[in-house]
Formats: structure tokens, sequence, C-alpha cells
């Protein structure tokens, strides 16, 4: 993908102030510290703007990334990822229809071989118990483990294939990937899971942040990005559909 920054901040800002940047990143597009592609931090560098990353989304996600560029703003924001107290919400498109309502993923993810992260029990042991997957302790690798739990809302279902509203209570790497795939329903096009796919991307999108900010008055980052038309092709036949069915995540996920 050829991009250069003064692009991107025209195409992609959700919003902007003299503390922070939000961007609506385009699946495709490192946040940073990819060896081998450009990544948003080192082309704004390039372009004289050194941004901080405040958390990460994968390459192959879309949607909201946010970013300090006051470097006395990072901090604070970072803390707010760590502590588990920023809200997050993604949108997901799943392989399988046979999914609750409602839903809860608590899940530990190990990092196994070639640094590839993993549920840190035999598939076997995962059990479900009506609207909640886990494993017992008994079951746990040896290898150290770290407690990961998702929750998730079915906005749609479409043949066989359905649509997620997910809340990440904790952000481990790769967590609502991983955890999809374990329990069956992985993300359509995830090269790391849908082995069958033929979809030109990922249908992960990081949808909606919030955040104190005491910068700002009231002092909240309250931030959305809507997902763009090619994040809804394998469910929507127009924009009116895909409006619709953001429509009812909204409403799934308020309240």
């Amino acid at each position: 993908m050829d991009l250069d920054w003064r692009s991107v901040r025209e195409e992609y800002t959700v919003f902007a102030d003299a503390a922070v940047l939000a961007l609506n990143k385009p699946s495709g597009i490192s946040v940073t510290g990819e060896r081998h592609d450009t990544d948003l931090v080192e082309l704004a560098r390039a372009a004289g703007t050194q941004l901080y990353p405040v958390h990460r989304i994968d390459k192959v996600t879309s949607g909201l990334v946010l970013l300090a560029t006051d470097l006395a703003a990072h901090g604070p924001l970072t803390r707010q990822f760590n502590n588990q107290t920023a809200r997050k919400a993604y949108l997901a498109i799943v392989s399988g229809a046979d999914l609750p309502d409602r839903g809860e993923i608590d899940l530990p993810l190990s990092v196994g071989r070639k640094n590839r992260v993993r549920i840190a029990a035999p598939r076997e042991a995962i059990k479900r118990d009506g609207d909640r997957w886990s494993v017992e302790e008994a079951d746990l690798l040896p290898a150290k483990n770290y407690p990961s739990r998702t929750l998730f809302s079915t906005v749609a279902r479409h043949g066989d294939r359905a649509l997620l509203a997910l809340r990440p209570v904790t952000g481990r790497r790769h967590q609502i990937r991983v955890q999809l795939a374990w329990i069956g329903h992985p993300i359509l096009g995830d090269p790391l899971f849908d082995r069958t796919a033929t979809l030109p991307r990922t249908h992960l999108h990081s949808w909606k942040l919030g955040l104190a900010a005491d910068w700002l008055a009231p002092p909240i980052l309250d931030l959305e990005a809507t997902p763009g038309p090619d994040f809804w092709e394998p469910l929507a036949r127009d924009t009116d559909e895909a409006a619709r069915l953001l429509d009812t995540a909204r409403q799934l996920t308020d309240t």
C-alpha cells in the first residue's frame, strides 16, 4: 500500500488535538515495529511528525488506533490500557452462526513455538457451559499463561456467518483472534486461522475507545471508527444494510 503521511492524516483522522491523534487505520498497514513494511510511526517520522503509540492493533486489523503527539499525554493513556480501565469494543465477522446472543470467553493465553500465541491448554480441554467458554486450572499447560477474557454480543447471523461486537476485558496480543479460533469460530480472512479463506482482508475492526483525558472538558475521550465497505462485504449487500447492522451493534453495546 503506497501512502504518504499527509494523505493518511486527511483520509483516516477520527480525532486530533494538541495531545493525541486517532486514526481509522485500514487493514494492511502496521502501527509500528515492522521491519519490512512502512508503518504509521515511520511514515509520520519521515514527514517530521513524532508519534507515540498508546496501544497497538494488528496489521490485518482495521479501525481505531490512538497515538500521542504530546509525550506528556502518552503515559497517563497507556496506563489505562495496562490497568484494564480503557473501554474497548471491536467488530468481527466470524465463521459459524451457532453462538449465543451474549457470551464470555475466559481462556488464558500462552506463547508456543515460533512465538505463536495459543490457548494455554489443549484444545479438547476447552469447555462450554451455556454462554461461557473456559478451562479448568488442572488442564493448563506447564508454560507461563496469561489470564484473558473477552465478552461478546451476537449482532446478526447470516447463513454460516455471524457479526459479533466484542469487548476484550484484558488486552493480550492476538487475544480476540486466538480465542475465537479456538472455540471454533475463526474470523473470516484471518491468515493465522482461517485456512480456507480467499477474502482480501481480515474481518476484525477496532471500533470504539473510551479513556479518561484530563486535558479535555469533560475529561473523556470517547471515540468511534466506522468500518469501511470492505469490512461489510461478507454480510451487507449495500451501505444501508451496513448502517443498520452498525446501529444494532451500538444498541447492544450501549446497554
